[in-house]
């Protein structure tokens, strides 16, 4: 039997259950609430017994939604922009209020961070969250507002804009340039297995299969930082080498395929002052930096 929402909903088991959703764990919508798993549990397993209907299913990785709660969640996110809404008609910046970024861990610790400090110092009144995730957070799912990612979705109703390319090269320090220069084999510092079906890892084992790969990690910023400590040769995008003056361009047999980078946002956002000034102001940016980002080709 369908579910029907009764009028004495608890709005807060809605907020509670909102963050479940989004963020898939009962630790992890702790954490975002500031209480414990139980008083989560509580309130969503109140929430059910109010629509009487199950709201979530648990699978291997979290929870997903039913379709009960996929109307459940259109209610909260509905409170939730109601009250942003009446927050809005207050006399202050027209672009107050909570925008989230997520973009994957390299490009959001190493280059985004000072510049969205310096966009929210422009206006105090926004509230800026950066999500650094390999993962692709939903935007569909409210999990994030704004996405800066490495391929443009094929489906999905969102607005999708090029932010600029990504060229990739080896990079190595001196002593390394020297060794290759003598003859000596390419030690290679790559991802770890976790990570091994990213497109730059799978590549370079395509074209280095019988390398030795003498040091590995899970963060490209990580490789850039054994790269200049002379533990190897880098797969690095320009922008993440730049940081290390230790390294330099390595030319290789191979020469790896650039990427692009896309930021994306859902279609109703554009309606939002907020989300347009942090997307067109990210988009400025990487226009801006192109050669940092593309290099010299």
């Amino acid at each position: 039997m369908a579910a029907h929402f009764r009028t004495d909903l608890d709005w807060d088991q809605l907020r509670v259950f909102a963050a479940l959703a989004r963020h898939g764990s009962l630790s992890a919508a702790a954490r975002v609430l500031g209480v414990n798993h139980s008083t989560v549990s509580r309130n969503v397993a109140g929430l059910e017994a109010a629509i009487g209907a199950p709201l979530l299913v648990r699978n291997a990785n979290g929870y997903d939604l039913t379709e009960p709660g996929r109307r459940a969640l259109d209610v909260a996110m509905a409170m939730e922009r109601a009250a942003l809404a009446l927050q809005e008609q207050a006399p202050h910046d027209a672009c107050a209020g909570r925008v989230r970024v997520t973009a994957t861990a390299s490009l959001a610790e190493v280059f985004l961070l000072p510049h969205l400090a310096a966009l929210q110092a422009q206006h105090p009144a926004l509230d800026l969250e950066l999500i650094a995730d390999r993962r692709s957070v939903s935007l569909q799912r409210h999990e994030a507002d704004i996405a800066l990612r490495l391929a443009r979705p094929l489906d999905g109703d969102l607005l999708a804009r090029r932010a600029c390319g990504i060229g990739l090269a080896f990079y190595a320090t001196q002593a390394w340039h020297t060794r290759i220069q003598l003859g000596e084999a390419p030690h290679f510092v790559g991802f770890d297995e976790a990570a091994g079906t990213l497109p730059e890892a799978l590549w370079l084992t395509r074209q280095y299969p019988r390398a030795r790969f003498s040091f590995r990690t899970n963060s490209q910023a990580g490789q850039a930082q054994a790269a200049a400590a002379g533990c190897g040769i880098a797969l690095l995008p320009h922008f993440l080498a730049a940081g290390h003056p230790a390294l330099t361009v390595l030319e290789m047999p191979h020469r790896p395929p650039a990427r692009e980078l896309w930021l994306l946002t859902r279609a109703d956002a554009r309606a939002d002052a907020r989300f347009r000034l942090v997307a067109d102001a990210l988009l400025d940016l990487f226009r801006r930096e192109r050669t940092l980002f593309e290099g010299q080709g």
